[in-house]
């Protein structure tokens, strides 16, 4: 399954904007419960005017606010990333640690948020375990846990360590795109001849393709 979706989608790649660890750790607190597209969106803006994390440790909440408000839940997420950013000055002499013991350290940092910091800014295989790759891993009959932490270590024990981070992306491009929660689109996915839960949604390929979303609408939704 895993070979069919790397060939699905061999550019499977974080959809969230970022040049550096700072920007990526920003951006992936910024996108709690909203879309990656809307998270697009507010960051150019934020990080303009507060480029580092020192800028941003010194900020007025209420200009954060105002530039991320659009992300919703926006008090509770510029409490968080400007309270990260004053720990990084702190205690990461303003830098990025690149050890997922040291990110979940930081606040609003969760294991999903250290391993989309790691894979995607340093390199370090890392799976990222959300909503997606909850739904998709069990609907494939790879874990039964519904624990985070030990769906993590069950795919984990499945998948080579060296494709963990695009093994995410994957994932989560196939859950966006066409295995979604309500109703997924079977008749039109590469691996229902593998997926014990082939029929959960319509098999009818003319009507699966329907459901299909392209990759701009993809990017819309959470």
């Amino acid at each position: 399954m895993n070979k069919v979706l790397a060939e699905t989608y061999p550019d499977a790649h974080c959809e969230l904007d970022f040049v550096n660890a700072y920007q990526l750790l920003v951006a992936t607190i910024l996108s709690a419960q909203t879309t990656d597209k809307r998270v697009n969106m507010v960051t150019p803006e934020l990080f303009a005017k507060y480029a580092e994390p020192a800028d941003l440790a010194a900020a007025d909440p209420a200009d954060v606010e105002r530039i991320i408000a659009s992300t919703g839940f926006f008090r509770a997420k510029t409490k968080s990333i400007i309270g990260m950013a004053k720990a990084l000055c702190e205690r990461f002499s303003c830098e990025v640690p690149a050890k997922l013991e040291d990110l979940v350290t930081l606040p609003g940092v969760g294991r999903k948020t250290a391993n989309v910091v790691l894979g995607n800014a340093f390199d370090v295989p890392g799976i990222t375990v959300d909503t997606h790759f909850q739904r998709l891993t069990r609907r494939f009959g790879w874990t039964t846990q519904t624990d985070p932490v030990k769906i993590e270590t069950e795919v984990a024990s499945l998948i080579p360590k060296k494709e963990w981070t695009v093994l995410s992306h994957r994932l989560i491009w196939h859950g966006r795109r066409i295995c979604h929660s309500r109703r997924p689109a079977c008749g039109a996915c590469p691996v229902a001849p593998l997926c014990p839960s082939y029929g959960e949604g319509p098999t009818d390929p003319k009507v699966a393709a329907k459901l299909v979303r392209t990759p701009a609408e993809a990017l819309d939704s959470r």
